[in-house]
């Protein structure tokens, strides 16, 4: 198994990694092995429930009903056409786009559009993802990075009750493990829609450990009119030695990809015949490009009578992202072009340590962690036209930035796993997150035109006190009651701005308070059923919110969400598994917002009702495996409310002196999501050749992939719109679409 499991953890993590780890070795039997070791002689009874068995381990072992493992051999069976798509093995997690394949993905999850990573922490290879103060989102979480075939299991959380995760964790964390040794082979894939890709990838022994090495290179055009002509380039280096009890692992990691956007476009273009259909552009020069280097360590050492664990990483991200949202709202003679940009380097580490301890009767496993990371960026957005640099003069100060920053993070926290008696247990913990920043605002002349600067120094610290209260009735049965704080930190150049004109919030905290609660159970019927049910409730003292104007997040207003989520797996045969998730939310304001447009109200835009999943996956029948999956994202708000006169006057001004005749709609703005069928088919020939057929949206459903509500302006409309027009913006799901691989494994 790979060193990431548990990088920071307390008794909980080392439990779910031990869990993992057996659950990996029944897997081994698959092809991939976790481990330098042997398998033992559990993997054959094990490797006939493989899921649901990973599922059970947790009874016992996990703090609420909102966390668990996906295995690896779940993870290859799912059939996901991008990388980032792998996360949505955590029920209730949908993954989407509304741009070009290069850009991070949109995350969505317990009525939060998470954007591109914000509130979802995530960590690969034990190296955490999400860029604090980033160009174009807070938290911004790149996958494209990610090789699918190196995952090696993934564990998740969900809510602030949990000591180990902290900065964008509060509504969910996700943690995807590395694999140590892989069987030497190559693949090719061709598809529809411009699809090619070459992947290989082999392990060998040297001294006491394993050497990996992995090569992805990838072209993709999409269904649009303008290719997206999407170029990548992935490698791999990975040694290890040992397990994640006693061993370590180094990894060096390259990702560079070219690819040009479209992205999301107001459907009135494409009712004016502007664009030729939902697959067109209205600017074809919109692109980027992204380069990524890593270098992470991970070791583990059982000290005394409790486990160590330790890990550091220096990552270099580069990125370039050109967009044209707004069209000519801003600029009516070259547009409103921007490239936002960044180069950062992060540099950081974590530790902890567990160890038994014993109060009397009862049994506590304590554990002590710690983690810091230092990130040096440059960062910033300008103007442009067909991807070349326009100077500042022909747009308003707001519209430029270029940023040089500082960002330190340091945490400590404790927390005490106590067994009161064979039927109670408690998780309390405490965890205190200081964080430092300093941005120096090279157009503070500039800015200061507008009255704010991004220029200053902003440090805060948060204390957050976290706890669990869990009931076994019986080894197949457990109910939860939990309650903590999180938090997720805001970018560094808002806080500094000395004010926010169109929120009215002069003072954004930099650590933004999130506190939680939740009920929940976990149930087991004779190893054939697995299934969870959790009611939650979270409050968030600055939701973040996405301003498609810019491409940019801000800090908004307080927000409530509350709702429920339930989860099954059930073993048909020792086979074939099916799995069901799905979660209801209600989400709000706690007061009204004017979102931009002449609408205001309690309504977080893009925040979903519902999303869920039905999975059924196939495994060792004959040469035959394969999963089939119906991912769904139900409706969701596009306005914050129906027209407001007040507002209305406010953002259109001069213009509009109620909603009947402002450019807007009157009512309420919704979108109504989409489900989409998913098919991966694996056949096994002799001599180690296979073969795999990926058929995607297998029901060709046409739906928006997202959908936005923002104010933007045509050429056409330049002299009857000063202030532009609000309207629907979407970037469509992918229609029908189908991938061949031809595989060769050498070898044993």
């Amino acid at each position: 198994m790979s060193a990431a499991r548990s990088a920071i953890a307390g008794t909980l993590m080392m439990g779910i990694a031990c869990s993992s780890a057996q659950a990996g070795q029944a897997l081994a039997t698959d092809g991939y092995s976790n481990s330098a070791g042997t398998i033992n002689s559990e993997s054959t009874l094990l490797e006939e429930i493989t899921v649901t068995s990973q599922r059970m381990e947790l009874l016992g072992a996990a703090s609420t009903a909102s966390e668990g493992l996906v295995g690896d051999q779940e993870l290859q069976l799912a059939p996901v056409y991008r990388p980032g798509q792998l996360l949505e093995t955590v029920p209730g997690l949908v993954v989407t786009l509304h741009s070009g394949e290069g850009k991070a993905n949109q995350y969505l999850m317990r009525g939060y559009n998470l954007d591109h990573g914000t509130d979802l922490e995530t960590y690969v290879d034990d190296m955490p993802i999400n860029q604090p103060t980033h160009a174009h989102g807070q938290g911004y979480t790149d996958l494209n990075f990610m090789i699918p075939e190196l995952a090696d299991g993934l564990s998740y959380t969900k809510g602030p009750y949990y000591a180990n995760v902290g900065d964008f964790g509060a509504v969910g964390s996700v943690r995807i493990d590395y694999r140590d040794t892989i069987p030497d082979q190559i693949s090719a894939t061709a598809g529809t829609l411009g699809f090619q890709r070459i992947f290989s990838a082999g392990s060998q022994p040297i001294d006491d450990g394993h050497l990996l090495a992995a090569v992805e290179l990838q072209h993709y055009d999409g269904p649009f009119v303008t290719p997206d002509d999407a170029r990548k380039e992935n490698f791999v280096l990975r040694y290890s030695q040992g397990d994640t009890h006693d061993g370590y692992s180094a990894t060096a990691m390259y990702y560079h990809q070219i690819w040009t956007s479209t992205t999301d476009i107001p459907i009135r273009a494409i009712a004016q015949g502007l664009v030729p259909d939902r697959f067109g552009t209205l600017d074809p020069t919109d692109g980027g490009h992204a380069q990524r280097a890593s270098l992470s360590v991970n070791d583990y050492a059982t000290v005394g009578d409790g486990q160590f664990s330790a890990s550091g990483f220096f990552i270099y991200n580069q990125l370039h992202l050109y967009n044209d949202f707004t069209h000519f709202l801003t600029d009516p003679i070259h547009g409103d072009q921007e490239d936002q940009f960044e180069n950062r380097r992060a540099i950081g580490g974590a530790a902890s340590y567990t160890v038994p301890v014993r109060w009397g009767t009862a049994q506590s496993d304590i554990a002590v962690g710690g983690l810091m990371r230092y990130d040096l960026l440059g960062v910033g957005r300008s103007p442009s036209e067909d991807q070349v640099p326009l100077s500042p003069q022909y747009d308003p100060p707001s519209f430029s930035d270029n940023d040089q920053v500082y960002l330190f993070a340091g945490a400590a926290y404790l927390q005490a796993t106590t067994h009161w008696t064979p039927t109670l247990r408690s998780v309390l913990g405490i965890r205190d997150d200081y964080q430092h920043g300093t941005d120096i605002d090279y157009l503070a002349v500039l800015h200061e035109t507008a009255g704010y600067t991004n220029g200053g120094t902003a440090a805060q610290s948060l204390l957050q006190p976290k706890g669990s209260l869990i009931y076994t009735p019986t080894g197949t049965l457990e109910f939860y009651l939990a309650a903590g704080r999180g938090f997720h930190s805001a970018d560094l150049r808002g806080v500094n701005q000395d004010t926010s004109v169109d929120l009215g919030l002069p003072h954004t905290p930099l650590l933004a308070r999130q506190e939680g609660q939740e009920v929940g159970m976990r149930a087991a019927v004779e190893r054939q059923l697995v299934f969870t049910f959790a009611v939650y409730n979270l409050w968030q003292q600055s939701e973040t919110i996405i301003d498609p104007d810019v491409g940019q997040d801000i800090a908004g207003p307080p927000s409530r969400r509350y709702g429920y989520e339930f989860n099954a797996t059930y073993q048909i045969n020792r086979r074939l598994e099916f799995y069901v998730s799905y979660s209801g939310d209600h989400t709000r304001f706690t007061r009204p917002f004017d979102d931009g447009t002449g609408h205001s109200g309690t309504y977080i835009t893009d925040a979903p009702v519902a999303t869920g999943s039905l999975a059924l996956y196939l495994t060792n029948l004959g040469p035959w495996s394969g999963g089939l999956n119906y991912r769904y994202l139900g409706n969701y708000p596009l306005s914050s409310g129906p027209c407001v006169n007040s507002a209305a006057v406010k953002d259109f001004p001069g213009v509009a002196t109620s909603c009947a005749n402002a450019p807007t709609s009157l009512g309420q703005v919704n979108s109504k999501g989409f489900g989409e069928l998913n098919l991966d088919a694996h056949y096994a020939f002799p001599s180690g050749w296979s073969a795999a057929l990926g058929i995607y949206n297998l029901l060709n459903t046409h739906a928006a992939a997202a959908e936005f509500w923002y104010v933007d302006r045509l050429k056409s409309e330049i002299g009857t719109y000063p202030d532009g027009r609000a309207d629907v913006h979407e970037h469509p799901l992918e229609p029908l679409m189908a991938r061949f691989t031809i595989s060769k494994q050498f070898g044993p």
